[in-house]
């Protein structure tokens, strides 16, 4: 019996102060499936993140997002069932880990006034704080986490309602190379803990991809030009076509991606 995809874009255009963003694109996600979404700048990326997020509709096409197409449901009551994480998380406060973390379950940036956690509340909270790795940092505040430390408080926080979908936009941004293999690690973690959760990540870089990645979709000026799983999408083909610039990629044993500049023969 077919699985109902938690993400499913058809024939989506996006226009924009009469540009068009999107051209056409579809794309679909299984529960289990973790996808890459990749592209140069302005390849229309951000703004197919933001149907995937329940965070704007489509000009043209349907989406649904667990179950829901947009423009029959409240986007706001939609968003909350979507483990969203932003890196540029806007937190002002000196709150701690578990803190930050227990703020998935109110969708809110600050801890709720008059809300306390219940004990199976903390003990959630508890348990993925260790999944991620930051169990020794549990009671440390916000202005003291490196940018690692904050990137896999997030993640926490995210998954603290249990959502079908995590989305990551950029979850790299700003880390050290280690603070990026601490990420890393910890989403293949999850991809292994958590084998009904999906996953979509965008980023610029192959080096960040997890090992456990499923699938990929490469975009170009508002259309996709190759998706599926991911050996038959990240070819030096298509990723060179992709960003418009000759490249060799090579998987390691591990399962990671590396890319560089294809060198001629002549050279």
């Amino acid at each position: 019996m077919a699985r109902t995809p938690v993400l499913q874009a058809d024939r989506v255009d996006v226009v924009r102060d009469g540009r068009l963003l999107l051209d056409g694109v579809s794309l679909t996600v299984h529960p289990g499936e973790h996808w890459a979404l990749l592209g140069p700048n302005g390849a229309g990326k951000t703004t197919l993140f933001g149907l995937l997020g329940a965070v704007s509709h489509p000009t043209r096409g349907t989406v649904q997002v667990l179950g829901h197409t947009l423009g029959r449901v409240d986007l706001q009551r939609l968003r909350g069932l979507v483990g969203h994480v932003n890196p540029r998380h806007p937190l002002k406060s000196a709150l701690k880990v578990s803190d930050v973390v227990l703020t998935g379950l109110t969708g809110s940036i600050e801890r709720a006034p008059r809300w306390s956690p219940t004990p199976d509340q903390m003990a959630l909270a508890d348990k993925l704080i260790a999944t991620l790795g930051l169990s020794e940092r549990a009671d440390a505040r916000w202005p003291v986490l490196s940018q690692g430390e904050r990137g896999r408080a997030l993640i926490a926080r995210a998954l603290m309602p249990d959502p079908g979908l995590l989305l990551l936009d950029e979850p790299a941004t700003g880390l050290d190379l280690p603070g990026r293999e601490q990420l890393v690690e910890s989403l293949d973690t999850l991809q292994r803990t958590r084998p009904e959760l999906a996953s979509v990540i965008v980023t610029h870089h192959l080096e960040e991809l997890p090992s456990g990645t499923t699938h990929a979709a490469l975009l170009r000026a508002g259309r996709v030009l190759s998706s599926g799983p991911v050996d038959d999408v990240l070819t030096s083909r298509t990723v060179s076509d992709c960003f418009d610039h000759p490249l060799a990629l090579t998987r390691t044993a591990q399962g990671r991606w590396h890319a560089e500049t294809l060198r001629s023969r002549a050279a």
